[in-house]
């Protein structure tokens, strides 16, 4: 694991290096920038290497000479360890134009710094093997992205995002530290490996804790709460790498606590598969309600990770039934569209921060006409906006597909698996068709049309930095959706599924199903491509005309008379009124000669606003009653200590 550590520390050596040289905002920004891809690019091939090489490679550290940080690299670990490496390191390089206000640079230096610290506790998060060593780096992932999050903490609201991340972090940890609490009282031992041994009814209690805990980490339904909140406040690159991996570490934490328990229970599996559909498609339909950009993106990783739940779901279930085709596949599906989504997302989080940082709007319906200007940037935007839509031939089609196999593999059991595996399957072409909806929405309204607002017309796109990582990913949502073999049968999928000890399945039939499909929908952008280019051979040197089509009336049309994003998605949010609640504020008109008025509408999420009713807003009450217990008298402080110890003496 020597690559490993060398680029851990050469990531956080490209942290640290900022405040040597803040003063000098671009040689500042260059070394940090150089370092820390360097690391990451270093980590990133290391990683590869060892995905493709099955093995276990270990290392173990003493910890203030009472107990070993361990680490492991298995096939896993390596796989997730890929997407982190990929997305940080580009997401550093997009940075360098990105962090371009040089009266911050101490706080941009800060920014580094902690970007570089959450870089390097996601690696050692994925590749922990006792509880020690695992709840370490968990904790400083968590503390340095809550400081990532509240860069910009002027803002009141940016500052409410970061407490509310902070809350919903620590009260998951929480429950993380219950459910390692009840393996350590069985086994007695910091490993994971030892929970195999422990009563299936007390594994069933660490994966429903766990579950609830690394859940509220992936913004699983109704956990997600932070979610929309956290990731508009924090820079675009970050919300990238937040979005696009450290959410992922909740769904590593599920799949590595499953693997090590081994239980085969069906029960677990099915909570999870219900999880995943409800936030499938809760996370979508709340997407379409948002007029944020980023705060719709933000959705579409709850929608996401529904779908990558839904895959672990099946998988989960495959195992339980003995159905081991069905097993894999889910698993399969799952891991692969953690990889996917962590592309695309990723993508689309830059694309939404080349709008702001040239318009500097975050309301879609502020925008419009930008592909004029911006072409890059609205094409690059377009690719991620079908490749999370699930189309073919990107990389989102292709885990989605394999997710599906394994749903219609469930239809051949009985009962309440058969049941499922129908729900699953309906909710996969719910979500998929409500995520065509949303991004129809986006790329409509923000790039086409005519600009909606003075700040939508002087754009451009001329940092090469931020559009280059941009390209990149683009590049690979097509060609893994092009050539799904390369990651399908090269072992990129099953390495990690093998490693769950669940054995290796024939995939070609469905690897072949996959290819096939991309190939027919590659050939059709194909004969679209040699269309456009005949055209416009064709009709090189001639006179084309233009004119005002028939306008019924208008004779001077404005960019008022479009439609907007509300206009676009309120027949769909009125169906599903009863999970979306629509606030909407509509002063009636009056008389021959209205005067000016306004239209306002926001969709409620359910959890956060339930749970501010039930959860939160008591408690707050509970607490107010309970300030007389924090006087300032030192005294009585002293007698709380004694008297805690006193009680912890009648269990001890």
């Amino acid at each position: 694991m020597n690559s490993f550590f060398l680029s851990t520390a050469l990531i956080c050596f490209g942290g640290l290096v900022t405040f040597l040289v803040w003063r000098q905002f671009v040689l500042m920004k260059a070394a940090a920038v150089s370092i820390i891809s360097i690391g990451c690019t270093i980590g990133l091939v290391d990683a590869v290497v060892k995905l493709l090489n099955p093995g276990s490679y270990t290392a173990s550290f003493e910890y203030l000479s009472l107990f070993s940080l361990s680490f492991q690299i298995d096939g896993l670990s390596a796989f997730f360890l890929v997407a982190i490496y990929a997305v940080s390191m580009l997401a550093t390089i997009y940075s360098f134009h990105y962090m371009n206000n040089a009266e911050k640079a101490l706080r941009s230096a800060a920014n580094y710094f902690f970007f570089s610290l959450l870089i390097v506790s996601m690696a050692l998060v994925v590749t922990a093997t006792n509880m020690i060593s695992f709840m370490l780096s968990w904790e400083i992932m968590s503390l340095s992205s809550f400081f990532l999050v509240i860069y910009d903490y002027e803002s009141a609201e940016n500052r409410k995002a970061g407490y509310l991340y902070f809350v919903f972090s620590h009260v998951g940890a929480m429950f993380i530290l219950a459910a390692f609490g009840i393996l350590y009282g069985y086994t007695g031992s910091f490993s994971f490996s030892s929970g195999s041994a422990i009563p299936d009814s007390a594994k069933l209690m660490v994966l429903i804790l766990s579950f609830v805990g690394f859940g509220s980490k992936a913004g699983v339904f109704p956990f997600h709460v932070w979610l929309p909140h956290a990731h508009p406040a924090a820079p675009s690159h970050i919300s990238a790498v937040m979005s696009g991996v450290m959410i992922k570490t909740g769904i590593y934490g599920i799949v590595r606590l499953y693997a090590s328990l081994n239980l085969h229970t069906p029960l677990f599996g099915e909570i999870v598969l219900v999880a995943g559909m409800i936030s499938g498609i809760l996370g979508v339909v709340y997407a379409l309600g948002q007029h944020d950009l980023k705060r719709l993106l933000a959705y579409h990783s709850v929608e996401n990770i529904g779908i990558i739940l839904i895959g672990i779901g099946l998988g989960m279930l495959g195992v339980s039934f003995g159905n081991p085709i069905m097993a894999v596949l889910g698993f399969s599906g799952g891991l692969l569209h953690v990889l996917n989504h962590s592309i695309f997302k990723s993508l689309l989080f830059m694309g939404a921060g080349m709008v702001i940082q040239k318009t500097g709007t975050r309301t879609i319906d502020m925008l419009g006409g930008l592909l004029k200007n911006m072409k890059i940037t609205g094409i690059t935007f377009l690719v991620g906006s079908l490749a999370i839509s699930g189309l073919p031939p990107f990389n989102g089609f292709v885990s989605e597909f394999i997710i599906y196999l394994g749903g219609f593999k469930g239809v051949a059991l009985d009962k309440t698996a058969f049941v499922l595996s129908i729900l699953a399957i309906v909710s996969l072409a719910i979500i998929g068709g409500l995520a065509l909806a949303c991004f129809t929405k986006v790329v409509g309204v923000v790039f086409q049309g005519e600009p909606r607002s003075a700040s939508a017309v002087a754009v451009d796109e001329k940092e090469p930095a931020m559009l280059v990582p941009m390209l990149v990913l683009a590049g690979i949502c097509i060609i893994i959706g092009v050539f799904p073999r390369m990651f399908i049968a090269m072992s990129l999928m099953a390495v990690p599924v093998s490693g769950l000890g669940y054995g290796r399945i024939p995939m070609e039939p469905f690897i072949q199903m996959t290819a096939n499909i991309s190939l027919a929908a590659t050939l059709f952008f194909i004969i679209l491509l040699v269309l456009i280019a005949l055209r416009t051979v064709l009709y090189r040197g001639k006179t084309i005309g233009t004119a005002g089509t028939w306008g019924c009336g208008f004779t001077q049309p404005t960019p008022k008379m479009q439609y907007s994003g509300t206009s676009y998605a309120a027949s769909i949010l009125e169906f599903f009124r009863p999970a979306a609640p629509l606030q909407e504020d509509h002063p009636a008109i009056h008389g021959r000669f209205p005067q000016k008025t306004h239209y306002l509408s926001h969709v409620d999420d359910i959890a956060e606003l339930h749970m501010m009713r039930v959860v939160v807003n008591p408690f707050l009450w509970l607490f107010d009653r309970l300030r007389w217990i924090q006087h300032g008298d030192i005294h009585l402080y002293i007698g709380y200590i004694l008297l805690a110890i006193v009680v912890l003496l009648f269990f001890v």
